[in-house]
């Protein structure tokens, strides 16, 4: 809870603040080169060392009043490397006075450099955003959200392998969108926070007076005295002449002070009686370019009344002095200088990665309301209830599909998966449509088995209640639609009338749904109410890759696609393809039953070869009942290619869509369709035909609570996308257990998931090689050894996604939950959504 508040906290601080803070990052990496750019676009004003010495400050001072000039300062470089700055008495009514250049040597005037104005103006911006006293309020209110942006920052990344340096400060330069730039605000944060956090905390001091005194107070050595003077003073006293000052005498006095090795001096003259002269100077061996010592002299015997040397100073009081240092960077010298400028730079980054993180994050939120709001309001009299369970998202998706066409034809629609649906609401509900897969051999679906005990234990009775079902099933099990049926058997015994028959579906069997459309036609007498499919679009294969090279069992590969513009997908949904057979597969059968590839044939509208078509189509073993049919007829009798479902591996950040394939071998030795097409027959560069389809059921939650991903084999490809999501969204309270035959050539993606361990991205990785040891090891019985954790991550919210294979693996992680956890909490798991499963 903290950490999801703290990470709200951080995007709106960081929405609100970051634009200002980037301004001032840009105008203070501007200002900090403000002498070296400005002696770059005026090499008028370039001063070499000469021989001689420059000019002693009563010199200059009396050259300078013969220009008419008022001084009230210098600075001078006594190695005569930069021009003498003259600050100028200011007039009366104003603070401060002019700033004039001049030659060291000679006095003589440099005309006013070209761009001062800008770096004024840059100064302003820095330091007031050019607002008086409430750009000051601001840009410190600004300052104070940096510091937590530091530090919640850090709170937030926190990895698990804290000294792991590649966890801290490695940037994948290979992730695309989302990812791209969280890594890209996570990653550079790191590096730049250090800076970050010294910027801020010296910033501060000019910011609020509270700060500076307390800052004072807690490092220097001699706490300044109430109303001691502090910073350059003032305009003389109006009417009042100016003091009278021995340049002679106060030369000596700050030669003889700082000794020999006198680099730079700032004199400020007094400008009213008894003040004393006042010199900040630097030695040629200080400590940095900042490292000032202090005086006061009299102005007429030079004598000193006051000397603060910076080396006899306390390192905390050095740092008080150093404050300005430490902001610029040149307490570390240029190095420092040039990284606080970068930093500085890189300001902006920050807002604008943020910021499309945050975009990223609402345009998705309202994606979803959207897409269920999409259902407005009818006119359509008594309200419809569409109510879903779904597996894989094909029921869910039919679901919509068919509210939508109901709205469309003046209904009021609401649409409901069944998990939401209690008895009392369907007691309250006149008429309902429910779109029920069944899961394997007759099961409910994960969401919808709680309902089912709710539903079927119930003994209401629903008179007014009038339904009607299409069921989504697999005929290879014997109880075939086997929850539709249940659930329809009870609602009829309830009371409840049937708008039509029961409507079961193979597959994705067309004539059933068509039979679907017609009832609902016939419902609401719209013409034509038609569910429709999502079509087929051409996908490129970019790149496939051999993940486990030597291994015992089959190859398992990689597979990138590059989606259509149009494409989009979550982590967790699944990609259809259209499967063909290989050129070679198509030629061997022709050779053997004695056809010709090029005689013709006709797929509606198009004319083909019968090779060509022949790609399309299931080619059986034996064609006995075939002889004697020519092309045309031959195709007809031939039973199209059905399609095949892979979990997706990856992001639409990540500019492309990846599979994980094993590949399958059938009886003759011959590649099965799917992974066949895929792996080896679909040339790189070539298209196929696929559409994603939507699983909701298995998408990663929007919040932060912690995730325990349970898998084996190819199913690793729909828990990596997931991973890839929460990672993206900042979220690092993950588990992972990952199984498979042997550690050395089957672990998959093995470099990138240690990379997410070491991060803390990945809090723990447990790992199940059945073959790598004489006893099999599978990942139900590494989950059973962390009964313990396990128990604990439950308890703290944690929901629990499985992806693999069905038997075996998920019916082991299945009893094994139940055995840690008993029946009833995985049974409320389920209910509450906490308990996801994409099996196969």
């Amino acid at each position: 809870m903290f950490k999801k508040v703290l990470f709200q906290l951080h995007w709106f601080f960081g929405i609100s603040a970051g634009l200002v803070l980037a301004l001032m990052g840009v105008t203070g990496a501007l200002y900090s080169f403000q002498e070296e750019i400005l002696l770059a676009i005026n090499p008028e004003m370039a001063v070499a060392a000469q021989a001689g010495e420059v000019l002693p400050p009563g010199e200059m001072v009396e050259r300078l009043q013969a220009q008419g000039l008022s001084v009230s300062g210098l600075y001078v470089d006594t190695e005569g490397g930069q021009p003498t700055r003259v600050f100028l008495t200011p007039a009366p009514g104003e603070r401060r006075g002019g700033v004039r250049f001049v030659d060291p040597y000679t006095a003589e005037l440099f005309e006013d450099p070209r761009g001062l104005q800008f770096f004024g103006l840059m100064l302003q911006l820095h330091r007031f955003l050019a607002m008086g006293q409430t750009g000051r309020q601001i840009t410190g209110a600004c300052t104070i959200a940096l510091v937590f942006f530091c530090l919640s920052g850090l709170y937030l990344r926190w990895p698990r392998k804290v000294w792991s340096w590649r966890a801290w400060l490695i940037f994948d330069w290979a992730k695309k969108g989302r990812a791209f730039n969280w890594d890209l605000h996570a990653v550079a944060g790191t590096w730049c926070l250090p800076l970050y956090l010294c910027a801020a905390l010296t910033g501060l001091y000019w910011s609020y007076e509270w700060y500076r005194s307390g800052l004072e107070s807690l490092l220097s050595d001699t706490p300044r005295a109430a109303g001691e003077e502090r910073g350059r003073r003032g305009p003389p006293p109006e009417g009042q002449p100016l003091p009278e000052v021995n340049y002679t005498n106060l030369w000596q006095g700050i030669q003889q002070t700082a000794g020999g090795t006198l680099g730079i001096y700032s004199l400020q003259l007094p400008n009213a009686a008894g003040q004393s002269a006042r010199v900040f100077f630097m030695l040629r061996d200080a400590e940095h370019t900042r490292a000032f010592n202090q005086m006061q002299l009299d102005p007429l015997t030079g004598e000193a009344r006051q000397v603060e040397r910076y080396a006899d100073k306390s390192f905390k009081a050095q740092l008080l002095a150093s404050v300005y240092a430490l902001h610029t960077g040149e307490y570390f010298g240029m190095v420092g200088r040039v990284l606080m400028m970068v930093a500085s730079l890189l300001m902006p980054l920050f807002f604008i990665t943020g910021l499309l993180l945050y975009l990223d994050r609402r345009r998705k939120k309202r994606a979803a309301l959207v897409a269920r709001q999409a259902l407005g309001a009818g006119d359509g009299g008594e309200p419809w209830l569409v109510g879903f369970a779904s597996q894989s998202g094909f029921a869910e998706q039919l679901a919509w599909q068919t509210a939508g066409q109901l709205q469309a034809a003046g209904m009021t629609v609401e649409v409901q998966p069944l998990a939401r649906i209690d008895t009392a609401k369907l007691s309250e509900t006149p008429r309902a449509l429910l779109v029920l897969s069944t899961f394997g051999d007759g099961e409910a679906p994960d969401s919808a088995r709680g309902v089912e005990r709710q539903w079927l234990a119930a003994t209401l009775d629903l008179p007014g209640l009038r339904y009607a079902v299409l069921a989504l099933g697999d005929r290879q099990y014997a109880q075939f639609c086997g929850f539709a049926r249940r659930v329809d058997d009870w609602l009829c015994g309830r009371g409840a009338q049937r708008l039509g028959e029961l409507i079961e579906v193979d597959g994705d069997d067309q004539q059933a749904l068509q039979s679907w459309q017609r009832q609902l036609a016939e419902l609401t007498g719209a013409q034509p109410l038609a569910v429709q499919q999502v079509p087929f679009d051409g996908w490129v294969l970019r790149e496939r890759a051999c993940l486990n090279p030597g291994s015992q069992g089959q190859s398992t590969w990689l597979v990138g696609l590059q989606p259509p513009a149009e494409a989009h997908w979550q982590a967790g949904d699944i990609l259809e393809i259209l499967p063909r057979n290989g050129e070679a597969q198509v030629q061997r059968w022709l050779r053997e039953h004695g056809l010709q590839a090029l005689e013709s044939v006709v797929i509606a509208p198009l004319g083909h070869t019968l090779g060509e078509a022949l790609a399309a189509r299931q080619l059986p073993y034996s064609a006995s009942h075939l002889v004697g049919l020519h092309a045309q007829p031959l195709l007809e009798a031939l039973v199209p290619l059905p399609s095949r479902e892979y979990s997706i591996a990856s992001l639409p950040e990540d500019g492309v869509l990846e599979l994980i394939v094993r590949q399958q071998n059938l009886a003759n030795g011959e590649l099965g369709a799917g992974s066949g097409w895929l792996t080896e027959y679909l040339p790189v560069g070539e298209q196929l035909l696929a559409r994603v389809r939507r699983n909701s059921g298995f998408h990663a939650p929007e919040d932060d609570r912690p995730v325990i991903l349970i898998g084996n084999g190819t199913g690793l490809a729909g828990l990596r996308s997931l991973l890839k999501a929460r990672i993206a969204a900042g979220h690092s309270r993950n588990w992972l257990l990952f199984g498979e035959r042997n550690g050395e050539h089957d672990f998959y993606c093995r470099e990138e998931l240690q990379t997410w361990l070491e991060s803390g991205q990945l809090q723990r990785l447990d790992l199940a090689f059945s073959r790598d040891q004489a006893q099999r090891l599978y990942v139900q019985d590494r989950l059973r050894e962390a009964a313990d954790e396990l128990r604990a991550w439950i308890a703290d919210g944690a929901a629990v996604y499985v992806c693999g294979s069905l038997q075996g693996m998920a019916a082991g992680v299945d009893k094994v939950l139940r055995e840690v956890l008993s029946d009833a909490v995985v049974e409320g798991l389920v209910e509450q959504g906490r308990y996801r499963r994409d099996v196969y």
